[in-house]
């Protein structure tokens, strides 16, 4: 029997790269929060962690995986998530981004598959995300049918690495980030 994370243990830099993201988030989107609200954990979903905060434009709910596995011939990296975040005043809905732990290698793209589906999502700085909203629907649309996802990806230094997320629990955090922002 698979344990489920506990995530009380989770490691105190999970919650600060998470929270770093939220406001870095903010900031992208063009909304600037007078003061940056800490997230909200509404819940553990198997290998899946949803959250809530509010910022000037209203509430984000976001879901985040951490991978089961980093390969690649690196020597430090920083933190890896995949991300699928709602701004309900923006109508914006399931924006899947990757933050790689890296800087990407200047107009390269990340690849991603699950199961026998390929996406290619472009990159800029450390995240990728996909082109488009249709892109966004049809990668969490798959997201929930999969078992597990592989993003590979190539750093500014030329390294390769492969990132290799559970699924589980993905469609349960993706409902409860739904419930959270009253998105449907």
């Amino acid at each position: 029997m698979k344990n489920t994370p506990n995530f009380a243990m989770a490691p105190f830099h999970l919650f600060t790269g998470l929270f770093a993201f939220a406001l870095l988030a903010s900031l992208i989107s063009g909304t600037t929060p007078v003061r940056a609200a800490e997230p909200k954990h509404i819940g553990s979903y198997t290998d899946w962690n949803a959250f809530t905060y509010d910022e000037k434009g209203g509430k984000v709910c976001y879901m985040a995986g951490t991978p089961q596995k980093a390969e690649g011939k690196y020597s430090k990296r920083g933190d890896i998530h995949v991300l699928i975040t709602h701004r309900k005043a923006e109508k914006s809905t399931g924006v899947v981004s990757i933050i790689a732990g890296y800087v990407y290698k200047k107009d390269s793209w990340a690849e991603v598959k699950v199961g026998s589906t390929k996406f290619e999502l472009f990159t800029d700085s450390d995240k990728a995300w996909t082109r488009d909203d249709k892109g966004d629907r049809d990668m969490v649309r798959i997201m929930k049918q999969g078992l597990k996802m592989v993003v590979k990806g190539v750093s500014s230094r030329g390294t390769a690495t492969t990132d290799t997320y559970s699924l589980t629990g993905f469609s349960a955090a993706y409902d409860a980030i739904g419930k959270a922002c009253s998105i449907k």
